[in-house]
């Protein structure tokens, strides 16, 4: 019987010399091919650099998302997961989760589970899937409310039939068709303007759609310095329940219609989002740092 490393030993052997050369991978998640999905870099520490650091190689990276992960020493989880996007921490990000995930279980055989403490978005979990470089990963579901249209709505550049918010930053704008998301061009810097962590969430079914799935959205970030996201674990976390209720399923499919595209699947069970889909490793190599 195999016996698992525990979370400091893989990331010593991972981590190289002194924290000035920094292992790196560039992960595609949600993509089903190299080049879909979004870009997530994945980083791994041997322990916590200053936030003002961590902010400059995100902004370096230039990704929605770069990801950080030190071994928990409390036990409590296998590994501490922090994210940056170029301009700000956020406090959840779904694809650099499932992108974390796919790093460690990758190279460690004798896991199929590995668990992540975060700051803010409580502990949270990816597991492997059926298929291969599949996996799992459940989130907290954050079910949104009717809201009404504000003033601001015409900067989405086109007429949603419903508004959802969840509190204070994820709102749904709900469309009656996939073609009016697809033919969105919202204006960015009025956006921006409105709040740094707002996600604009532009949803519709997926009927006719080319990608086959239950639903379609895309997803603008502008007030974190990402205009159109590629492909948002969060997102889903709000859509899953949103979608459930309507459908009057726990389960469905959903493709983020960006540039580069991505397929999610997603299931309500009980208060969380359990999202699935594929990650692909495209770069591996180091980060090189001077402290």
């Amino acid at each position: 019987m195999s016996h698992r490393k525990p979370p400091s030993i893989i990331l010593k052997d991972m981590v190289t010399i002194y924290m000035t050369n920094l292992p790196y991978f560039q992960v595609d998640a949600f993509a089903d091919a190299p080049f879909s999905g979004n870009q997530a870099a994945i980083m791994p520490l041997a322990r916590w650099l200053p936030d003002s650091v961590l902010q400059a190689i995100a902004a370096e990276n230039n990704f929605a998302e770069t990801a950080f992960i030190i071994a928990d020493e409390s036990g409590e989880t296998d590994f501490e997961l922090r994210w940056f996007t170029p301009a700000n921490e956020v406090p959840l990000c779904g694809h650099a989760t499932l992108a974390s995930g796919h790093v460690i279980l990758s190279q460690q055989a004798d896991m199929d589970l590995v668990t992540f403490k975060t700051r803010k978005a409580g502990i949270l979990a990816v597991e492997r899937d059926e298929g291969e470089q599949s996996y799992s990963m459940a989130l907290p579901a954050y079910p949104p409310s009717p809201a009404e249209m504000p003033d601001w709505i015409t900067a989405i550049g086109g007429k949603p039939a419903e508004r959802q918010l969840y509190p204070e930053r994820y709102n749904v704008l709900r469309f009656e068709t996939a073609a009016e998301v697809l033919a969105l061009k919202p204006d960015f810097k009025t956006l921006a303007a409105l709040g740094v962590d707002d996600q604009y969430i532009c949803t519709a079914p997926g009927a006719g759609h080319s990608s086959g799935a239950d639903v379609v959205s895309r997803v603008f970030v502008p007030g974190c310095g990402v205009d159109e996201d590629s492909v948002t674990g969060s997102a889903h976390a709000v859509l899953t329940p949103y979608w459930a209720q309507r459908f009057g399923r726990r389960s469905f499919t959903a493709y983020q219609a960006s540039a580069r595209g991505g397929h999610i699947g997603c299931t309500l069970d009980g208060d969380k989002a359990v999202l699935r889909g594929k990650c692909l490793t495209v770069v591996e190599g180091v980060f090189r740092l001077r402290e």
